[in-house]
């Protein structure tokens, strides 16, 4: 977006931004209204943002920097923002900026003042203040509000929107207060760890080495807890696993890009170490064996 169509929408007010004396301005952003729930998401560059704690309400705004290093001001505080990182400014504290120079990919939040305050996170109108990357409710949300907004159905569901909402509000109050101790908070935490998890499993179906305990560990839980996530969910990570193993062995048995690949090359790329128990699984699933859905 040129510089002379980010000064006409923030003349009229569409768009709080105006850019920054040097290099070329970069804006994309995406915003989802949710019930109880702003979220903006997107990548700037060569500009600066603008707001205003409060200005369409009693809100807590709460932005994280997914990648790249941005730069806070207000009042006589100026802050770093970098990767990771986060900003929470509370109503009733004045006007802000956060300057983007150079790219950052970022994810903000505005959220009602008591949805949060009730779990003790927002305690008096302090100024803005950095909430590091490693806080580990902070790193929860990031990923779960990027695996909601990946999803794209949660606006078209008014039930699933509340749910998100609930969730959000959970998290949030936690990024802004307490860490989350394991198997002490709400259904926000679970639902946004066993989504972390989740990712992780789909990032690495591949490897016939995945268990509880590898996993558990790369997310600093108990396996024990790990187990009691996906029971919440009526499943276990054994079949979760599984599950998502025959799910993309039968797509690229499916896939022409594949059709040059023996079955076995396919059932060992998505992670079977066995190729009989492959088979055995992939024909109680489909009710066909790896062959005949390859013909079809």
């Amino acid at each position: 977006m040129r510089r002379a169509a980010l000064q006409g929408l923030r003349e009229r007010g569409v768009l709080p931004i105006d850019t920054l004396p040097v290099g070329e301005p970069s804006v994309e952003l995406e915003k989802w209204f949710l019930p109880g729930a702003a979220v903006l998401s997107g990548t700037l560059a060569g500009v600066r943002q603008h707001g205003e704690p409060g200005d369409t309400g009693d809100e807590v705004f709460l932005g994280v920097n997914v990648a790249g290093q941005s730069f806070a001001h207000q009042g006589r505080s100026d802050l770093v923002i970098g990767t990771g990182d986060g900003i929470v400014v509370t109503p009733g504290t004045g006007a802000f900026s956060i300057a983007r120079p150079t790219p950052a990919r970022f994810i903000g939040l505005r959220v009602p003042r008591h949805e949060v305050a009730t779990a003790q996170a927002v305690t008096g109108d302090r100024g803005a203040r950095v909430v590091p990357r490693t806080h580990p409710a902070l790193r929860l949300l990031t990923n779960y509000v990027q695996v909601v907004l990946d999803d794209g159905g949660v606006s078209a569901s008014p039930i699933l929107a509340r749910t998100v909402v609930k969730h959000l509000h959970e998290l949030v109050a936690l990024s802004l207060g307490s860490e989350p101790a394991e198997g002490r908070h709400g259904s926000g935490v679970r639902a946004a760890r066993l989504a972390a998890i989740k990712a992780d499993i789909e990032a690495n179906l591949a490897d016939n080495a995945l268990t509880v305990a590898t996993v558990a560990a790369r997310h600093g839980l108990s396996a024990r807890y790990l187990h009691l996530l996906f029971e919440s969910e009526g499943t276990t990570f054994t079949q979760f696993v599984l599950s998502r193993r025959l799910d993309d062995a039968y797509q690229r048995l499916r896939d022409p890009r594949f059709a040059s690949q023996t079955i076995s090359t396919i059932a060992y790329g998505a992670g079977f170490g066995d190729l009989s128990y492959f088979n055995r699984t992939f024909r109680r699933r489909y009710d066909a064996s790896p062959s005949q859905i390859r013909d079809l």
